[in-house]
Formats: structure tokens, sequence, C-alpha cells
């Protein structure tokens, strides 16, 4: 499972998009519960938005139950994710992600792709307190071996993921469609501790 990934990077061109935050802070360990930027479709376009990973929809009485993961094989269906599936799709920005394996003490490992900036596929919600709409975040997983990883749109599936007016079947065949080879390093174990959010968590094993 993705349960932690990284934003520390980017271009002059990403800053420069409307939403952008003036005070946004690079991140190497963002873990469920974390604010995260987002980009999700606005009147004139794509915009950049900050959300709480775990998603909260405005009917959830019990915060602590926020998902911050969608399985791809069954969003449409479950309750909980089927109308954001249908109205409030998102990209998830990152330069990469962890990953745990091995037997017994996981070795965790930082996955990458060719591009600086991968765009996971994701979900939004708005939860209305005293005037105020927080938003909040899912991230889309699907299968891979062992594994579950973030589903990771290139350019032109962004674009149709983005789309209000994208078809349920273009959709579903967009969360079964074939992924990019990834990189993969092996790390040291510092980025084991969710309270470290420094470059350090790259230490090389």
């Amino acid at each position: 499972m993705c349960g932690r990934y990284a934003l520390f990077r980017w271009s002059p061109a990403f800053a420069a998009q409307p939403g952008f935050p003036d005070d946004q802070q690079p991140h190497w360990n963002l873990a469920p519960g974390s604010q995260v930027l987002m980009v999700r479709g606005g009147e004139k376009g794509a915009e950049l938005a900050r959300g709480r990973w775990g998603l909260t929809p405005a009917w959830l009485q019990d915060l602590s139950k926020s998902p911050a993961h969608a399985r791809a094989e069954s969003l449409a269906e479950q309750p909980m994710f089927r109308e954001s599936f249908r109205e409030r799709r998102c990209l998830i920005p990152a330069n990469g992600f962890y990953e745990w394996r091995g037997a017994g003490r996981k070795r965790p490992y930082w996955i990458t792709g060719e591009a600086s900036i991968l765009y996971f596929a994701g979900l939004w919600e708005r939860y209305p307190v005293s005037g105020h709409e927080y938003l909040s975040v899912a991230l889309i997983t699907r299968a891979a071996a062992s594994q579950r990883r973030p589903l990771i749109l290139n350019e032109d599936e962004q674009a149709l993921w983005l789309n209000p007016d994208a078809s349920p079947q273009a959709l579903q065949a967009l969360l079964n469609a074939p992924q990019a080879a990834l990189r993969e390093r092996a790390l040291a174990t510092l980025v084991n501790d969710p309270k470290l959010d420094a470059p350090e968590c790259l230490t090389p094993a």
C-alpha cells in the first residue's frame, strides 16, 4: 500500500499554475492525514488546491474513518467513492512514493518514474464546517504483485481523468490501463519515522 509519498521539487511552470499556495513547502514524507496538493478541474481549467489526505464526504460522522485510499477495482460501486468518481476526480502530484518490502523487518524503497513529477489518480470531497469548506482527497491504488501502488496517469490520461464529460466506459478503461515502468532504489530506514520530513528520508541503503 502506498502509505507515504513525497513532493519536494517542482518547476517554475508548476508553481505558476492557478491555485499554487504561496506558502507551499517541500515535503519528503507525506502520510495520510497530511495536507497535500491536488489538481482539480475549475471553471477556467485545471487548478491546484490543498486538501487533507483522507477522503471526508459531508455525510461522514466519524472523521477517524476517512479513507486515504480507494481501490480501482471497486470504487465505481462503493458508496464512499462512487459519487466522487463520477463528479470529483483529481490528480495528486508527487516526485515519487515509498514502498516497504521483505520478510521480517521490511526494507523501504523509493519508487519514481521517468518524469520529474508523477500524477496519481485521486478523488476529492468537500466537508463544510461553520461556513468554511474543507477539502479532502483519496489516492486510487491498483494491485502490483504483492503490493498496491498508486494509479499513475500520463498526460493524455490526466486530461481525460479531469474531463467532467468523460464517459464511465472511458474512465473504467483508465482504471485498467497498463502502467509505465518505474524505477526503484533501496533506502536506509530513516524514512520509517513518520515524523521525519527532510531530505534524509532518501538516504540510500
